[in-house]
């Protein structure tokens, strides 16, 4: 048997900013949004935020797994400048075209009640303190080591918008 050293890294990011259900913008609030509904976001609505783009995740890993400098220590993903998540359901509304969105957070009673019954809210809750309080991302050890710099916000802002159409077009 060969023994060896294990070569071993870590990628984290914060809250995936994205169409879809891996979101806490994606499938619940989007669709509601573009038909001009109120939305509900779990959390504090005004709290600043890092929002991590998926494909940025996926980019650090690639550069992570070939680059000796990584090994035996954890990146966070390079990702914008912490909004709240009024800003970031604004944000996405304005790119397509739809004025004064209606956001507001999921009272706390009412999500004790929903993760009763419901194992996703249930686990959302252990991470719930993420968005009762600033939850800022320190990503630049990332960007100094790789020179990796994050997706730009108003590319993701068009990809979410466009993603999200066309999924309820399906």
């Amino acid at each position: 048997m060969n023994a060896g050293i294990i070569k071993a890294t870590e990628v984290r990011g914060s809250d995936y900013v994205c169409a879809g259900d891996q979101s806490r913008v994606g499938a619940r609030v989007m669709p509601k949004v573009l038909a001009g509904k109120p939305a509900q976001v779990l959390g504090a609505i005004d709290l600043k935020h890092t929002w991590t783009y998926p494909l940025d995740v996926a980019r650090l890993m690639k550069i992570v797994a070939s680059d000796s400098r990584a090994w035996g220590k954890a990146w966070h993903v390079p990702s914008n400048e912490a909004k709240t998540q009024n800003e970031v359901v604004s944000e996405l509304a304005s790119t397509a075209g739809v004025s004064n969105p209606k956001l507001s957070s999921v009272p706390t009673v009412i999500w004790n009640l929903i993760a009763l019954f419901n194992p996703l809210m249930r686990a959302l809750k252990e991470t719930a303190y993420q968005m009762q309080r600033p939850y800022i991302l320190d990503d630049s050890a990332a960007r100094q080591t790789f020179g990796m710099q994050p997706t730009p916000w108003n590319q993701i802002l068009n990809e979410v918008v466009t993603e999200t159409k066309a999924s309820l077009k399906k």
